[in-house]
């Protein structure tokens, strides 16, 4: 389990992450709604322990991001909006140095990986000349070499066309199987489809959490889309 504890972050004053408090069971597709601005990245960077937070603390496994940081490195994988992929290396040399900086050293996880990500025929193409979309799918495969327990996906689908973010989404939910996975998105399309539960963020409050029908349900509403206007505008 995650355990967000009145958790804080400032920037010169500006706070972007509002003594927010929140948990996420294992196994659980957890999806964070915002508009820009809301906090969802920071908030993301923060339990990744890439940021320290000003304020508060979230337990992950019972382990700390303040006090426990390196501990929790071990077992999370972190896949932001800016593609972590070594652009000059080939499919499978990214594989490989990856699973090398990480200490791992099983064929099986890195033959695992080409198959659940169909990578057979690009494996020998340098990163740079694939296409976004597999670019995108090659950064998130590499966050799962060392098969984390959890795994934080930034708009894991940003600028995406239709048809390589619905083959992520295929992706992202078998991996729910194995992990928890914690993402950020500004697709409400792809909360509907994804997420066990929803948060909804603005100025980095928790405004609602919730299933997805729970939200409707509260918000009398017949989509996420409107039932996200409703919460975030203040309409009840």
């Amino acid at each position: 389990m995650l355990i967000i504890e009145n958790l804080r972050k400032e920037y010169h004053k500006v706070v972007a992450v509002n003594n927010l408090s929140l948990k996420i069971n294992d196994n659980q597709i957890f999806c964070l709604l915002g508009v820009n601005g809301a906090g969802k990245s920071t908030l993301i960077k923060m339990l990744s322990c890439l940021l320290k937070p000003t304020s508060g603390d979230a337990l992950i496994n019972d382990y700390s991001i303040v006090k426990n940081p390196y501990e929790i490195k071990k077992f999370i994988a972190v896949s932001l909006q800016e593609t972590g992929i070594a652009r000059n290396l080939t499919v499978l040399e990214n594989l490989y140095f990856y699973a090398k900086l990480c200490g791992v050293n099983d064929q099986n996880r890195i033959d695992e990986i080409i198959k659940n990500f169909n990578f057979q025929n690009i494996l020998n193409k340098k990163a740079k000349t694939l296409s976004g979309g597999w670019q995108r799918k090659l950064s998130i495969a590499l966050s799962l070499v060392s098969n984390p327990k959890i795994l934080l996906l930034d708009e894991p689908t940003l600028g995406l066309d239709v048809l390589s973010r619905r083959e992520l989404w295929k992706v992202i939910e078998m991996l729910k199987k194995r992990m928890t996975i914690i993402l950020t998105t500004h697709y409400m399309e792809e909360a509907e489809y994804l997420s066990d539960r929803i948060g909804v963020l603005k100025e980095g409050k928790l405004l609602k959490e919730g299933t997805l029908h729970e939200l409707l349900d509260e918000t009398k509403s017949n989509c996420l889309e409107d039932a996200f206007v409703k919460i975030v505008m203040g309409d009840k």
